[in-house]
């Protein structure tokens, strides 16, 4: 455990495993315990499925959590070094998933992150002063010491998503299956909107194991998909969003 004051704040940061960033253990090759998001293996009983789950009950900075009064500072921008990747695509049971190549990268306060994956939630997990999105993608990220940053992208209907368009024509046709889809490439940068402006706080993953340690950075600014497109992907998951997580007296920093 160390603190880190590399923009002038400080920030809890645990060294996590790089494998817990995949949130359905892509790759794992010992199945980890099943969890949903309903019935007995649904959120409230996370915690109690396995002890590697404990910190879902345990932890005290869980996410998501309903973002509200912030703290408005000066903040180190968010510069995205993003290039367009081959489309590795899978349908884990929990989500659509996109695993990225390497090479991409996100640095914040001279602190550098690469790319690992992202995925969806619908509707978004994170609430901003109570007002939840129709959508979010997670851009989750480690770095050398195996720290995990995940930027959130907000949705709301509105025009088309291009990036979307693309994702959604190669959905996997089952799940647990990961597709390399030849001649198809995806530029995540598409994704983001023009306004980079942020807030930030110190939480977990949102799925099992629910690890902490995990910087946030949750766009302001939303991006838009047509209501078809969230149509699609609702009847895959028609609920895939873990509950509001209490504060516990947690700072949200939110940038100018």
């Amino acid at each position: 455990m160390k603190m880190d004051n590399r923009s002038g704040r400080f920030f809890l940061r645990i060294a996590i495993p790089s494998l817990v960033v995949f949130s359905a253990f892509a790759g794992a090759q010992q199945a980890p315990p099943h969890w949903s998001y309903a019935g007995k293996e649904g959120p409230r009983d996370w915690g109690h499925i396995a002890p590697a789950y404990s910190e879902c009950s345990l932890g005290h900075a869980q996410s998501p959590i309903n973002i509200q009064g912030t703290k408005v500072e000066d903040l180190p921008p968010l510069r995205f070094d993003y290039h367009p990747a081959p489309l590795d695509i899978i349908d884990n049971g929990h989500t659509v998933q996109v695993n990225y190549a390497p090479g991409n990268t996100l640095t914040v306060g001279g602190a550098t992150y690469t790319l690992k994956q992202f995925h969806f939630h619908h509707p978004s997990e994170e609430h901003v002063n109570g007002h939840r999105y129709d959508m979010v993608a997670h851009l989750v990220h480690t770095d050398a010491s195996g720290h995990t940053a995940v930027v959130a992208v907000l949705f709301t209907v509105g025009q088309p998503n291009a990036l979307l368009e693309t994702l959604w024509k190669h959905l996997p046709a089952e799940k647990g299956r990961e597709d390399d889809v030849a001649g198809v490439t995806v530029d995540l940068e598409r994704l983001l909107p023009a306004d980079l402006g942020y807030y930030t706080f110190a939480g977990s993953l949102t799925t099992p194991p629910c690890s902490e340690g995990v910087t946030w950075y949750v766009l302001k600014t939303p991006v838009t998909l047509s209501a078809e497109q969230l149509a699609i992907f609702a009847r895959l998951y028609p609920s895939d969003a873990r509950p509001i997580q209490p504060k516990n007296g947690r700072e949200i920093l939110e940038s100018r």
